[in-house]
């Protein structure tokens, strides 16, 4: 034990059940889930790609709640802005570049969907789409089936606040309410559905409609790294012990525009941006790895060289990559002897 954490108790990371080296690793995750969304943004401003969806500002309840989980083991549905989830859990930058540039090695979806369109089966990513919400009510059905087999495992869902509208949802949530699922909902509140701000999207709180469907809800600092973390933890214990669902509301704000065609500044100001920047969580974990003896100026350098190296090679590698034959269209739609053989293509195996 660090001679501080005698004199002061134990600290954060560990008061939650984190040891050092996943406190610091949880922060190379951030920052490579913020480096890459910058390169992306860079790649389409350069005409190299089309289009991307930013997470800037989310990374940090994204990277903490992976922590969590179980990669291997548990159910991941993850929405379009979780570069950082996705990260924690195994997926690589080569992999999220592939995907950015539509190549036919991209293994979300061979590249036959938008980037962020995450789906891997390697690591229990399931297929999303672009409708929001609708991984809402998938997440509840793969955790009725992992039930139904027996499997010791929990299914976790996130999804933006204006999402908690839909009716995938709601249905998903009482369904889920119902049956006592091993269901791990996460809403990403970002404060904004698109260009909506929440107080015309919600009269009350989102973490309060869980009461409603017959399980708890917890509110947390999506800035916060240990409460997102402890939330999580906690509501994989709750699942796995047969108790059901969790609603988990992370408080965030979406530092980026929607998309990289979104003009921002016509339903915000810089002020306002400006102001939720300097409550990003990136930044205050660092200074506080800094604090506990356990990081600094040099490791910071060589952490951001080795991650910056990367990048320019996944997006060399994605680059030259083939793209996917205009024939490939039509594999995937029906049904062939190719499949029931348990051929199909790369991305599917």
């Amino acid at each position: 034990m660090h001679e501080q954490e005698l004199k002061r108790g134990p600290s954060k990371h560990v008061q939650a059940g984190l040891s050092d080296d996943d406190t610091i690793q949880m922060y190379r995750m951030m920052v490579t889930a913020r480096m890459y969304d910058e390169r992306a943004t860079v790649l389409q401003r350069a005409g190299k790609v089309p289009f991307h969806v930013s997470g800037i500002g989310q990374e940090c309840a994204q990277v903490a709640a992976a922590f969590a989980l179980r990669p291997g083991r548990d159910l991941f549905f993850p929405y379009y802005r979780d570069y950082g989830f996705v990260l924690s859990v195994g997926m690589t930058l080569r992999e999220l570049m592939l995907a950015l540039f539509f190549k036919a090695e991209d293994p979300n979806s061979g590249g036959r969907q938008m980037a962020g369109h995450f789906g891997h089966k390697k690591l229990n990513i399931f297929t999303g789409s672009s409708p929001v919400t609708t991984q809402v009510p998938h997440a509840v059905g793969a955790a009725y089936a992992a039930r139904l087999r027996g499997e010791e495992s929990v299914a976790f869902v996130t999804f933006g606040e204006g999402s908690s509208n839909q009716g995938d949802f709601h249905e998903g949530c009482n369904f889920a309410g119902v049956h006592k699922l091993p269901v791990i909902l996460m809403c990403e509140n970002n404060q904004y559905a698109i260009s909506v701000p929440v107080r015309q999207q919600i009269a009350g709180r989102i973490v309060d409609r869980a009461i409603g469907y017959g399980f708890p809800g917890v509110r947390v600092d999506g800035n916060d790294p240990f409460a997102v973390y402890t939330a999580v933890r906690e509501a994989r214990e709750r699942g796995l012990a047969g108790e059901g669902p969790t609603l988990i509301e992370a408080m965030m704000y979406r530092i980026s525009p929607h998309s990289t065609s979104d003009n921002d500044l016509l339903y915000r100001t810089k002020e306002e941006v400006e102001e939720h920047r300097s409550k990003d969580g990136i930044p205050k974990l660092r200074d506080y790895l800094i604090e506990q003896g356990l990081w600094d100026d040099e490791k910071e350098a060589s952490l951001r060289e080795a991650i910056s190296e990367e990048l320019k090679e996944a997006a060399e590698y994605a680059e030259r990559a083939p793209y996917p034959a205009p024939e490939d269209t039509l594999l995937h739609v029906y049904g062939d002897d190719e499949g029931e053989r348990g051929g199909g293509t790369a991305w599917q195996r």
